[in-house]
């Protein structure tokens, strides 16, 4: 029942003519044809799946598991009268067997029956049904589907579907035609293939979106968004309108980003704290990092550190934090504007969302407990269907204590392992310390973040199926929540420690902070953790968004197809004549399942705390999300022209919850930013200085002041460098 209003209430039109639907009710499962192949593309636009009779064309297409009757089964083996004797002598001994075999036989029938009804229903309102069972795909069945003419306009009529109307000319529809005639290299050629036939136009609509959308080489058009949401639906068009208006409001970002960045590089000669740390005639020397495996060292070894630390911390990374809080304030209210202007083109200034049916999970969930309510006593109690396990509420914050217990795990690496490399007799790996433990331990929280994700999101759908949702609507806002609750503190938890831990407890020479016993607190480098910061940001960034988010969805796809021609008995010239054979719906079952929007939400909402939270320490981010965005959108096209199975068209006027979890973002990025600027960079210590201690107004001596003095005879008993004599004298002061 539920199965079949979904079908009878999809959109009947021309612009679905070539959806493929396949409905799923425990024994039935659904999926919209796609089937567009870049060879077919090539090949241009065919009549598509018919009847037998070569008129009437496939609108939709059920498909379900074909199983033999049980008579026919059991006369297929010479052995089926031992089997029957057999089952029947141990269905006297045992009851239980007898009843669970006859469940089962009554499952098989209540299937078929149900089925059988169903059809009867599409026939009942009008459709034209066609069944295909088993013929080049075994165990596989289609049930082709033909809605008439009348049945669309009658459909139309009920939907209160309405048709655009004679377009008047006036001054701004005049201005609005020349500028596109302006911009016109820059909008996908889709009302020029445009035939007079509007019917012949919407079947070459895949065949637009494959050479005008989902193609790299034309990555600097505009999106054709209308001919999106015709083939795809208003929810997809949604977020692939989205996106565009992401990635153009990163452009003004991304070149601010780069100004501010090249003024880091202009002014790194004139910045008069990393000339004093490279100046050698200062002569400082600084106190060992570690315990007894390191020795005391020169300040101005750290000279490369001070002056890579001015690219990101400069007066100009303030006022590009500035920007950035309003850059994201501008983003959300230009998208709200764009949505509004969507929700008028197409129709959903009245749209209401449909109540949503019960999940089968729960319908389940409720029967089961019924069932036990009647075979209990009454003096037995039973839980609601509203219980939450006790696996539940210790199992979220556990995730999160895991993901603390890996940054921790980090940070006993990073201290070990500069140990280790002081301790070390080659003089390469002593000389490159400090950037070999940033870099390798960026590195090892990329590989975690990218592992844990994977984990974390299995871990967020357990729990949400825990809870049994009442909805689809109520389940995936429950799975999205939890899952990006799991997934930002994976990929925030090493990034917020270095912004605003790491240095802040480490005590003082002769008065260290120790961790399990002899484990010294690391410090921070003379010029502060905001290079670091930038570090870890940049990799993360970068590993995220070239690792997980792009070579997954193009390489998880083609691992799958190679396994599949693997196991398959057929070479590759069989595999290509049994391909030919096939039509399109069969081709489509072959095709990767459409997984929901929420994983493409997922990355780009990460991609923008990373944009926004941290952007101080990093201004070149939004750059590489625009570069990323860019591949992006084309990726994502082309997988969803080519790779999946074409998504059922469903109705949204808003992104959803995604919108409130932005608007958070874009809150707490203005916090964060300024808590950068406050406690991890040098902004505000060189103001102090600079009009509170500094004699003559400048930065002069500021390296100095901030240095303070320690008499290497009050080391604590066993801290005390192995190697005193390291720097070629004798050391009495450090600081």
């Amino acid at each position: 029942g539920q199965v079949q209003s979904h079908f009878l209430k999809m959109k009947y039109n021309p612009c679905v003519i070539y959806t493929i639907l396949i409905c799923k009710n425990k024994h039935l499962f659904y999926f919209p044809l796609n089937s567009l192949k870049s060879d077919e593309a090539a090949s241009g636009p065919k009549q598509g799946p018919t009847f037998q009779d070569g008129q009437r064309r496939v609108d939709y297409v059920l498909t379900y598991h074909v199983q033999k009757p049980q008579s026919v089964r059991r006369k297929t083996s010479r052995f089926a009268d031992y089997r029957i004797l057999r089952s029947l002598r141990r269905s006297l001994k045992d009851p239980e067997i007898a009843a669970h075999k006859h469940r089962l036989d009554y499952h098989e029938d209540d299937k078929r029956f149900r089925q059988t009804e169903f059809e009867d229903n599409l026939r009942e309102v009008g459709l034209e049904l066609e069944k295909d069972e088993g013929n080049k795909i075994p165990g596989i069945g289609f049930l082709k589907i033909h809605a008439p003419w009348n049945v669309l306009c009658r459909e139309a009529e009920f939907m209160k579907l309405k048709m655009p109307t004679k377009k008047g000319s006036n001054v701004v529809e005049r201005i609005n035609l020349f500028i596109h005639k302006v911009t016109a290299p820059l909008h996908p050629k889709v009302e020029p293939n445009r035939p007079q036939n509007m019917l012949f136009y919407l079947l070459l609509s895949h065949q637009i979106l494959y050479e005008e959308w989902a193609s790299y080489s034309v990555f600097y058009k505009y999106q054709p968004i209308g001919l999106i949401r015709k083939y795809f639906g208003e929810k997809i068009g949604l977020y692939f309108a989205w996106l565009g208006v992401y990635t153009q409001m990163l452009i003004p970002a991304a070149i601010v980003g780069v100004i501010v960045f090249l003024y880091g590089c202009a002014t790194v000669d004139n910045d008069i704290p990393s000339m004093e740390i490279c100046d050698p005639r200062n002569n400082i020397t600084m106190c060992p990092l570690c315990d007894r495996a390191c020795s005391y060292w020169k300040l101005k070894t750290a000279c490369g550190t001070a002056r890579a630390s001015h690219l990101f911390d400069n007066p100009a990374t303030v006022f590009f934090s500035i920007f950035m809080a309003l850059w994201a304030t501008m983003f959300m209210e230009h998208w709200k504007r764009r949505q509004m202007r969507l929700n008028y083109i197409w129709d959903l200034t009245g749209f209401e969302e449909e109540e949503d049916h019960h999940r089968a999970e729960y319908e389940i969930q409720v029967m089961q407990k019924t069932l036990k309510k009647q075979d209990m006593s009454p003096k037995v109690g039973l839980f609601p269907i509203t219980h939450v396990p006790l696996g539940f509420l210790l199992s979220f914050p556990l995730q999160i204590g895991v993901t603390f217990a890996v940054v921790f795990g980090v940070i006993l690496y990073r201290i070990s392992i500069r140990a280790a490399l002081h301790m070390s007799s080659n003089p390469t790996a002593r000389s490159n310390i400090r950037a070999t433990v940033k870099g390798t331990a960026a590195v090892i929280n990329l590989v975690i973040i990218i592992i844990m994700d994977e984990v974390y999101g299995a871990v967020a759908r357990w729990l949400t199926l825990l809870e049994v949702p009442k909805t689809d609507k109520s389940f995936e806002e429950r799975l999205i929540i939890k899952t990006f609750v799991l997934k930002f503190a994976n990929a925030f938890s090493p990034i917020v420690y270095l912004a605003f831990f790491r240095g802040r407890m480490v005590g003082r020479p002769g008065d260290y902070v120790y961790v399990i016993g002899s484990y010294r607190m690391e410090e921070c480098a003379h010029a502060g953790c905001l290079m670091e910061l930038c570090i870890q940001l940049c990799i993360t960034m970068l590993g995220k968004q070239l690792i997980q988010n792009n070579l997954f969805e193009i390489g998880i796809p083609k691992i799958k197809k190679l396994i599949r021609r693997r196991k398959s008995d057929m070479d590759s010239q069989q595999q290509e004549d049994y391909n030919m054979t096939l039509e399109r719906h069969e081709k489509d079952h072959f095709l990767g399942p459409f997984v929901g929007l929420s994983p493409e939400y997922m990355e780009m909402i990460i991609q923008f705390g990373m944009v926004t939270l941290f952007v101080a320490s990093f201004p070149l981010a939004p750059l590489f999300a625009l570069l990323n965005n860019i591949i992006e959108i084309r990726l994502d096209a082309k997988k969803f022209v080519t790779e999946v199975r074409r998504p059922i068209a469903a109705r949204a006027k808003d992104i959803g919850i995604w919108y409130n979890l932005l608007r958070g973002l874009s809150k707490v990025a203005v916090i964060v930013n300024a808590f950068v600027i406050s406690f991890t960079s040098d902004f505000i210590p060189r103001l102090v200085y600079q009009y509170m201690y500094s004699p003559d107004g400048s930065m002069h001596g500021f390296v100095n002041h901030t240095l303070s003095y320690f008499n290497v005879s009050d080391f604590q008993p066993g801290t005390a460098p192995l190697q005193p004599m390291h720097l070629g004298y004798e050391v009495q002061i450090c600081r």
